[in-house]
């Protein structure tokens, strides 16, 4: 074991004087540039070690600065996109407020136009059950509201004061499946009775057969139920039906459009019973 190692010191001896001797021969040898072997060797190393060293700093940086530059994009994102949100609810609460202005011009349109004392209400409101048809309005007895009083839009007839509180009234539509009002044609003057069917259409009952009631016809309130002024729109008839010659169904679509009603007239007298075929006659306090 002694002599086997005594022979790997010589080897490794003998390799380290052949590495010294060939490094003072290359320090003594010159390239055909004039250059010491040795001082190229080492240069050449050096200089790719250092342009391996720098490649790896560029990238670094460039990597960090995309890094930074990405991260500034995105919070500028993030703040374009919350100032366009914010412009978007302003765009629509402007939008709704102008709807908003349209259907109360509309409303006082129909104020001036009708010779009754009315107020103004908000539906603020609607029922919860489906089985009934109903709405709640911001009047109630503190502005004069009492029940059975009529309740109106600007397209047409809405329905009744049902129960009134000091603050708010229940209104009953008339698209509820226990509203009337008495009714009749207008082409014709054949009088009937609308009735809800708590469902999209009204259906006109008790219409004699000796009048014409065709598709296309304005049904207006006859006033003879003593809560609905004469004269003012329901609908227009939609669908005729004859069983013999009796009619057996006479479907009315209803002038207003009850899912996108917001605000209402309320008549605060009721109609008198002195009416005549022209038009409404009320005694106005």
């Amino acid at each position: 074991m002694a002599l086997l190692d005594l022979r790997f010191r010589a080897g490794y001896l003998f390799l380290g004087l052949m590495f010294a001797y060939v490094i003072l021969i290359s320090a003594q040898i010159n390239t055909p540039r004039g250059v010491p072997v040795l001082e190229e060797v080492i240069f050449g190393g050096f200089s790719e070690t250092q342009r391996a060293v720098s490649g790896g700093v560029s990238l670094a940086r460039r990597v960090w600065g995309g890094y930074i530059g990405l991260r500034g994009v995105r919070a500028e994102n993030e703040a374009l996109r919350k100032q366009l949100a914010e412009a978007n609810v302003k765009l629509q609460d402007q939008r709704a407020l102008a709807g908003r202005t349209v259907g109360l011009e509309r409303l006082l349109e129909l104020r001036e136009r009708a010779p009754l004392l009315t107020t103004g209400a908000t539906i603020v409101g609607a029922g919860a059950s489906p089985e009934f048809r109903t709405v709640t309005i911001n009047k109630g007895t503190s502005d004069g509201l009492r029940r059975d009083l009529a309740v109106l839009a600007p397209a047409g007839v809405v329905g009744r004061v049902v129960t009134p509180s000091r603050r708010n009234a229940k209104v009953q539509l008339l698209v509820d499946r226990s509203a009337a009002a008495g009714a009749l044609i207008e082409r014709s003057r054949a009088q009937g009775v609308v009735v809800g069917t708590g469902e999209s259409r009204l259906r006109l009952d008790y219409v004699s057969e000796v009048f014409d009631v065709v598709t296309g016809d304005v049904v207006v309130t006859s006033g003879i139920d003593g809560i609905y002024p004469k004269g003012f729109v329901i609908g227009r008839v939609v669908a005729v039906e004859r069983s013999g010659g009796a009619y057996r169904l006479i479907s009315v679509e209803p002038a207003v459009d009850f899912s996108t009603l917001e605000d209402v007239l309320v008549v605060l007298t009721r109609p008198s019973h002195e009416q005549d075929d022209d038009g409404p006659r009320e005694t106005v306090p």
